[in-house]
């Protein structure tokens, strides 16, 4: 289960939700490619060991670098996604994100953040019965890591850390 914190002042993304007009133009004018080398992600999480089930809070942090405002493309409408062990959100049952691309804009030296609860399970649709299935996550180091979606195969924008069940 994730447990996106959401109110009056984040959007669907997890980030602030309040939109600078002129920066969001300005940010039109750095080149593309200068604009997706500008931005750093990071994660983090609450802790470094877990008890199994114990619910993991995963921050990723979306920064740019420039001291102008920027607007990145991405290649689906998710700005930004995280993931266990390589399995995005935890889990293998089909997303239905539109392949249609959007942006990310970020102001002069801004960085958005955003918080999601990991349950510490993976969401399983390959049971016997057609039905999904909760899959406590086995003791030992797992692989939490954030990504934005960039166009370009050869920049990589995303960040991983490790987390230990016990």
């Amino acid at each position: 289960m994730v447990d996106r914190r959401h109110d009056s002042q984040t959007d669907r993304t997890g980030f602030d939700e309040t939109k600078n007009y002129l920066s969001e133009a300005i940010g039109r004018v750095v080149p593309r490619s200068v604009a997706r080398r500008a931005i750093e992600v990071t994660v983090s999480t609450d802790a470094a060991e877990y008890a199994p089930d114990e619910p993991v809070a995963i921050t990723v942090a979306i920064r740019n670098r420039l001291p102008v405002p920027i607007e990145v493309p991405t290649t689906t409408r998710r700005l930004w996604g995280w993931a266990v062990d390589g399995v995005v959100e935890a889990t293998d049952e089909r997303r239905y994100v539109p392949d249609e691309g959007s942006s990310l804009s970020l102001r002069a030296g801004e960085t958005k953040r955003a918080t999601v609860t990991w349950n510490g399970r993976f969401r399983r649709s390959d049971g016997a019965d057609g039905l999904d299935r909760s899959v406590r996550a086995e003791r030992g180091d797992h692989t939490v890591s954030v990504f934005v979606p960039v166009p370009s195969a050869d920049e990589r924008h995303e960040d991983a850390t490790q987390i230990r069940i016990r």
